[in-house]
């Protein structure tokens, strides 16, 4: 598991490991750690020429001393510095050790200068800000990033400046690098979707700061967890006790995606599977999962919601609605996807999972925080407030709509407010998915292909974590397990190339009998 950390911590475990350190020693382990990655990277791109841009903070000295090591190692260096106070601005004694060097040094205000040195570098570090930093980039640190070459590789030093250190709020004034190469632990900017794209390769150096025991802010599964975490039964297991999963999805005019989501419940290894759907989806599923009973009965977990049609008027439909009302009003483990997130009304005392997307969780949290306030979805309110017009959107003296681009600008804070509305564990899918719970840490997973933005996709994945809820997983792992595994699935499948929701779907079992290998395989 990659587990990143928090400023506030970061900084309290490397100011407990600098008291039993010589005076200098992190920056030194630092520097070391930094110019090892950059020779690595030069000999992979055929690189000669350096060109450090230095701040006034720690990331400064550690860039600057990065800088004399690789001059003393014959390649071709310059330093830029950015501070307006000039030399007096930055670290003196790295300064003086990359002077002594030989490393060519430049002052961000000679503008025309200090631009063409940055024009000619093959690999550029940027030392600009560390997690000290506001987001965001001054204007003069912005013209020198403008004047990095297209083809130099761009390493940020511990994170790319002018980013979020918290990694809440993105940042499109920002260096986007090839790789970041931090210190001791991830921060939660590497993980999260404000800060992922720009960090680009993430390397960890380690340098003595031990953070074992200090809780994560933020945490992504790996490959190696999946054997950890996956539900295996053992010989005294039979299907109850694996796990019955209840699945209330599809309708007549969404019947595919009962097929979808009953197929990747089964290939995850559920132990039984009971269908509740209208008469086209039940004789779908009929025929491609077989071994699905068809009806309610007594199950582990629920899933909710993929194809659910909750317009529906016909009979079979209102059946099918009854149990999926049934289901949310159980004390059951319940996934609940699409159609099924319009039924979800506050809060349940069980065990809950949200799949939304962002456009999903927009009008999820609009209608929920105006029936928190007394304002209904049509506007009105209780308290028979009047109506006003801001940019097009009314409201009625209580909360704005929520769209799906202020979900996509900051998905973790209304994630959370997803979160404090109903005490459910939100898993908000995208490029970068996060599963956000009341009391634990913010897990992050980025295992898809981008062809993944498919069609059913979603069905898929509320299957696998439907198994896994009902063989007794809690909803934060099984959330971000099935994300997992649904995300690697993908990334096999498609190879590359397009796939289909339904290759996704049964490439699930191969590819966690692979995983749980694989964990076998790994020395004890």
């Amino acid at each position: 598991m990659i587990r990143a950390h928090s400023v506030d911590a970061v900084r309290s475990a490397e100011a407990a490991a600098m008291a039993e350190l010589p005076e200098g020693e992190l920056m030194s382990r630092a520097a070391l750690g930094l110019a090892e990655v950059a020779v690595a990277r030069l000999a992979d791109i055929e690189g000669t020429t350096v060109v450090g841009l230095v701040g006034a903070g720690d990331n400064g000295g550690d860039t600057l001393y990065a800088v004399a090591h690789l001059a003393e190692s014959g390649f071709a260096c310059a330093v830029v510095l950015v501070p307006s106070s000039g030399r007096s601005g930055v670290h003196a004694a790295a300064l003086a050790a990359a002077e002594s060097a030989g490393v060519m040094v430049h002052v961000a205000s000679d503008q025309g200068a200090a631009a063409d040195v940055v024009a000619e570098a093959d690999l550029v570090l940027d030392g600009i800000v560390g997690i000290g930093g506001r987001p965001g980039l001054r204007p003069e640190a912005a013209r020198l990033v403008d004047a990095v070459d297209d083809d130099a590789w761009v390493l940020a030093v511990d994170l790319a400046s002018g980013l979020d250190p918290a990694g809440e709020s993105g940042e499109d004034d920002a260096v986007w690098a090839d790789e970041t190469v931090t210190f001791g632990t991830p921060k939660p900017v590497h993980l999260l979707p404000a800060g992922e794209g720009a960090t680009g390769r993430l390397t960890v150096v380690d340098i003595g700061v031990d953070v074992d025991d200090v809780p994560a802010a933020v945490e992504r599964l790996t490959w190696d967890d999946v054997s950890d975490l996956w539900p295996v039964p053992g010989q005294g297991d039979d299907k109850y006790s694996r796990g019955v999963l209840g699945v209330v999805a599809g309708s007549e005019a969404y019947p595919g995606a009962a097929v979808l989501c009953t197929t990747a419940a089964a290939e995850a290894g559920v132990g039984m599977l009971r269908y509740v759907g209208t008469p086209t989806p039940v004789g779908l599923v009929h025929q491609a999962v077989p071994e699905a009973v068809v009806g309610d009965g007594r199950v582990q977990a629920w899933v909710v919601g993929p194809g659910l049609d909750t317009e529906t008027d016909d009979d079979a439909g209102r059946s099918q609605l009854d149990a999926a009302r049934a289901a949310l009003a159980s004390d059951l483990p319940v996934v609940v996807d699409a159609g099924g997130l319009a039924l979800v009304d506050g809060r349940r005392d069980a065990p809950t999972v949200l799949t939304p997307h962002a456009g999903e969780l927009a009008r999820l949290l609009t209608r929920l925080e105006r029936q928190s306030s007394g304002t209904d979805d049509a506007g009105s309110s209780d308290s028979g407030g009047s109506a006003s017009v801001h940019g097009g959107a009314s409201s009625v003296d209580g909360p704005a709509e929520v769209t799906a681009d202020e979900v996509r600008a900051d998905p973790l804070g209304h994630a959370r407010r997803l979160v404090a509305l109903t005490g459910a564990t939100v898993l908000l899918k995208g490029a970068t998915t996060l599963v956000v719970t009341e009391d634990e840490p913010v897990r992050s997973q980025a295992d898809a292909p981008p062809w993944l933005a498919t069609a059913g996709a979603g069905d898929v994945l509320s299957g696998v974590i439907g198994a896994l809820l009902a063989a007794g997983l809690p909803p934060h792992d099984a959330a971000s397990l099935g994300t997992l595994v649904h995300g690697v699935t993908a990334a096999r499948v498609s190879g590359g190339g397009p796939l289909r929701a339904l290759a996704v779907a049964h490439g699930i079992r191969p590819t966690v009998r692979d995983l749980l290998a694989r964990g076998r395989s790994a020395p004890g």
